[in-house]
């Protein structure tokens, strides 16, 4: 893993993974399918899909000093959907 092979040297390898965020892309397939919008929004705890500045927000953070301790994690950012 590559987060234990550079853990001693200043690098931290981390992931965001996101869930549905509304992008370009998001609304064009939703646009086709009123029912996928409504599935997506009702499968996640919070009710709505993401914004790009919530995906962006944790990446800031990880590029930060704040997370210079911080190294081999997935961060989920979907809203409560893998939690369920």
């Amino acid at each position: 893993m590559v987060a234990l092979e550079y853990a001693n040297r200043t690098f931290e390898s981390n992931a965001v993974a996101p869930g549905a965020i509304e992008t370009r892309m998001y609304r064009d397939f939703v646009a086709e399918c009123l029912e996928a919008r409504q599935m997506l929004e009702s499968a996640t705890p919070i009710g709505r899909v993401g914004q790009p500045e919530e995906i962006a927000s944790i990446v800031v953070w990880l590029c930060s000093a704040g997370a210079s301790f911080t190294t081999g994690q997935i961060f989920p950012v979907d809203g409560g959907y893998t939690a369920q």
